[in-house]
């Protein structure tokens, strides 16, 4: 018989397969509080059990769904790239970014992904050349927090799901994997720290809010007119920017918190003085924070099979960057200059996905968005 992947299973379902077992109910609160507070990896490290019950568990079921594949640490070792491998050998990559300021303690943000590839095929990623290939589990989204813990040895003080995949397409496994890293007994993130990103997907977003979750949202918009997002953000083409920030306005009022807006910054794309004008007035009447992140260059060509290619995008000159940042700062919300960490570990998302497998392009048939 298979193995029962225990990573990703909440207390309910743990219960019933530690009685399944024949074991008491209070096991499952203690491999609860072993596999998730602790980050165990293997039964063996449950010094609670007996021996002979720990030899069951191996029998009977598996805790790791990562493997560790390459560990990049970037020269200011301010970032550190994982790339993981799934049971079924496909990969999947997860950041860490570390920042701190004196007299404040350091934060460590993890960047992890929903899924393996991406369908929403935005222009400017990596990680949408690659189409989708399936979508993470629950487990295989909160293991990425705990080997990181493990492997790095550091806190991960917030979690950002903003790496490969749209988290809103994965939306019912990512919304138990969030509750489980959210788990007082758990790895115990308070929900604020934990920011879901969406490239826009109105109707998720309209049930994100229905739903009254806590976890903070981010949407990654990249354009000020439709024109210009419907080229390097398909996915504008059926719920434009009005329809985009009217969900937005309603996700603030109702959860009562601020929303970001990422924007990643494209020479000659989307970073003129008019850009700047437009997005600022654009987010004025949205209780929101503005994320600007430089584009982060590759080093060489990402393409695959039909021609796509990365090397059509830039960064703006630092100058460029500066005007933008300055002119969207007279706004009335809070504008933040994200430089990004790690471009020389290939940080940017997909980017070391794309030298570890050969990029494929996924079938996108059946896939609704």
């Amino acid at each position: 018989m298979p193995k029962q992947h225990l990573k990703g299973l909440d207390r309910d379902e743990l219960t019933a397969f530690m009685v399944g077992l024949g074991e008491q109910p209070f096991r499952a609160k203690q491999l609860f509080r072993w596999m998730y507070g602790r980050a165990a990896q293997d039964f063996d490290e449950i010094t609670d059990f007996a021996k002979p019950l720990r030899q069951r568990l191996q029998e009977a079921a598996a805790l790791a769904t990562l493997t560790l594949e390459t560990q990049q640490i970037s020269q200011r070792r301010d970032a550190e790239k994982y790339l993981f491998r799934l049971a079924d050998g496909l990969h999947v990559e997860s950041v860490l970014m570390r920042d701190g300021a004196p007299g404040r303690p350091n934060r460590h943000t993890l960047c992890i992904s929903s899924q393996v590839g991406c369908p929403v095929d935005c222009k400017f990623c990596a990680t949408g050349l690659m189409g989708l290939l399936r979508n993470l589990r629950p487990g295989e989204i909160v293991d990425q927090v705990l080997m990181v813990k493990r492997l790095s040895g550091s806190p991960v003080t917030n979690v950002v799901v903003m790496g490969m995949g749209e988290p809103l397409l994965n939306y019912d496994a990512l919304l138990k994997a969030c509750y489980l890293l959210a788990d007082d007994e758990g790895p115990n993130l308070a929900q604020r720290r934990l920011v879901i990103s969406t490239s826009g997907l109105v109707p998720k977003i309209e049930r994100f809010t229905q739903e009254g979750h806590k976890f903070r949202l981010a949407i990654s918009l990249n354009a000020t007119t439709d024109e210009v997002r419907n080229q390097i953000m398909p996915i504008n083409r059926k719920y434009p920017i009005a329809a985009l920030l009217q969900a937005a306005r309603e996700y603030t009022r109702q959860a009562k918190q601020r929303i970001t807006f990422e924007y990643i910054l494209l020479d000659g794309v989307n970073d003129s003085p008019a850009d700047a004008e437009r997005l600022k007035n654009l987010t004025r009447p949205i209780p929101c924070k503005i994320n600007l992140i430089p584009y982060n260059p590759i080093a060489e060509p990402h393409a695959v099979a039909g021609g796509d290619s990365l090397l059509a995008f830039r960064r703006p000159s630092f100058e460029r960057i500066e005007a933008f940042l300055a002119a969207v700062r007279t706004g009335p919300n809070t504008v933040t200059l994200r430089w990004s960490k790690g471009d020389d570990i290939d940080a940017a998302c997909g980017q070391l996905w794309t030298k570890a497998q050969k990029p494929i392009r996924a079938e996108k048939k059946g896939i609704v968005i």
